[in-house]
């Protein structure tokens, strides 16, 4: 399965200072988990809460959601060793902040490779005007890249930029930066709604990120994970007409013709792989929603 096709449509960050929050995650049906090492922690509890967070996640008991740790920055003093304790902890990913070359990336593969985690994922936190402008170095920087994660809230604070409804002044990054993830076929998630009270807002963000071309959303609080689960989430009708639009592709295919119509529409190639994407990316909801009926 392409690395597109993960489901990712809420990915939820839990301050790795809180342990009742941590606590709370094995329940709360988020695709992925950011245990959040960086801006969520204070200078003075960066120690406790890495070790808090590594042994939380040795522990297992996510089943096959993405378990992902924020470390800090390289250029901190805890960054380097965020990465060696993350690097045995067993999480899918390593999420990297602030990133604005490939060789930061590579840096960071190089640590990961010296302690033992060569095939834990990574992702990069694109919320820099210079990450904007290197958006497709980083994204091809290594082949464990798995996902880019838009941090509009910093980037807003780097341009001076507000925070409006349409989301204009983020656009240009935004779409930097999804041309770079389709074009190194990687996942990429939306920024926070820093808002939670205005329920409106959020689910308008949700569709414009979904419009956009994102995979999902990063969120803040639990009580936002079904709307963007359901947002982000193929309809029955979807999925109903990827399954047509195969089969109808397939029946042509069989009588040797190369096009078909179906509904009065035109069927070609491209209408079959973006059936093919709609119906892998069900599947894959299907696999990380069976966990919480069973």
């Amino acid at each position: 399965m392409p690395r597109t096709f993960l489901a990712l449509r809420s990915v939820l960050y839990v301050p790795g200072s809180n342990e009742r929050a941590m606590q709370k995650t094995k329940n709360i049906p988020a695709d992925g988990i950011i245990f959040d090492l960086e801006d969520a922690v204070a200078p003075g509890s960066k120690l406790e809460a890495r070790e808090r967070v590594c042994e939380f996640v040795k522990q297992g008991g996510f089943g096959n959601r993405q378990v992902v740790i924020r470390v800090n920055s390289l250029a901190s003093s805890w960054g380097y060793g965020d990465l060696v304790y993350a690097a045995r902890s067993g999480a899918t990913a390593i999420l990297i902040p602030k990133v604005e070359s490939g060789d930061m990336v590579r840096q960071t593969e190089n640590i990961l490779n010296d302690f033992g985690a060569e095939d834990m994922e990574i992702w990069c936190m694109m919320e820099t005007p210079r990450g904007m402008l290197h958006a497709e170095e980083i994204a091809t920087a290594s082949k464990r890249i798995r996902a880019l994660v838009m941090g509009t809230s910093d980037l807003a604070k780097d341009l001076g930029a507000l925070h409006t409804k349409e989301r204009l002044p983020f656009l240009t990054s935004l779409g930097l930066c999804l041309l770079a993830a389709r074009a190194a076929d990687v996942a990429i998630v939306d920024g926070v709604q820093l808002d939670l009270a205005d329920e409106e807002a959020f689910e308008h963000a949700c569709y414009q990120g979904l419009e956009l071309g994102f995979d999902g959303k990063t969120l803040i609080h639990p009580k936002t994970v079904e709307t963007a689960n359901r947002i982000f989430s193929p309809s029955q009708e979807e999925i109903e007409m990827a399954e047509r639009i195969i089969a109808a592709h397939k029946e042509a295919e069989a009588k040797g013709e190369g096009v078909v119509v179906l509904d009065g529409r035109l069927i070609e190639n491209l209408h079959v792989e973006g059936a093919r994407r709609t119906l892998l990316l069900a599947k894959a909801i299907e696999e990380m929603e069976k966990q919480f009926s069973d």
